[in-house]
């Protein structure tokens, strides 16, 4: 399914999330690879299967399979450390937790075959994504030492925002059908 075919199926009272989802496929003050990176690990990190067939598809011919596979795999660790994390930054300071180690294999972060700057942006999508708040601060401060502008960071996290609401609408539709 297309990104039309998912905007057409959107309920009148989503009408300003029509309107948004040119955010997605319009163009931004990212590079094409950022931008189609930071949609794609946006919308695995909603979990949603149409949403990721679409800007998936979308994607294709902006991302080579290198990026495809790094920006999958962006999603993928901070599945995992956004959890862990968002874990610490909830219990707070002063605790046994802080200190340990997380033994976490996390390969992916330190190799993942693309740019750092533009894997870095697809984390920080996804950790916005899943809300994360500790993961968004730690990101975001590795992309604006890397280079990253604030309207670049706020298109890759507007990108995700958009993502974000396009999966939950179907998912709210698909429950109340």
């Amino acid at each position: 399914m297309s990104l039309d075919a998912l905007k057409e199926r959107l309920p009148d009272y989503a009408r300003d999330l029509k309107i948004n989802l040119g955010v997605i496929t319009g163009a931004s003050s990212l590079t094409p690879r950022q931008h189609w990176g930071t949609a794609v690990a946006a919308a695995l990190a909603t979990r949603q299967r149409e949403v990721i067939a679409a800007i998936t598809a979308a994607a294709a011919p902006h991302l080579d399979d290198v990026a495809l596979r790094a920006a999958r795999g962006a999603a993928s660790v901070m599945a995992m450390n956004n959890v862990y994390y968002r874990f610490l930054h909830f219990v707070g300071e002063g605790n046994d937790y802080q200190a340990l180690p997380a033994r976490l294999r996390m390969q992916m972060i330190g190799n993942p075959g693309v740019d750092a700057l533009d894997f870095e942006l697809w984390c920080l999508a996804a950790s916005a994504v899943t809300g994360c708040g500790a993961c968004v601060v730690a990101h975001d401060k590795v992309v604006r030492q890397k280079g990253a502008t604030a309207p670049q960071v706020q298109d890759a996290v507007r990108i995700a925002a958009v993502v974000h609401a396009l999966a939950a609408t179907l998912d709210g539709l698909a429950a109340a059908a």
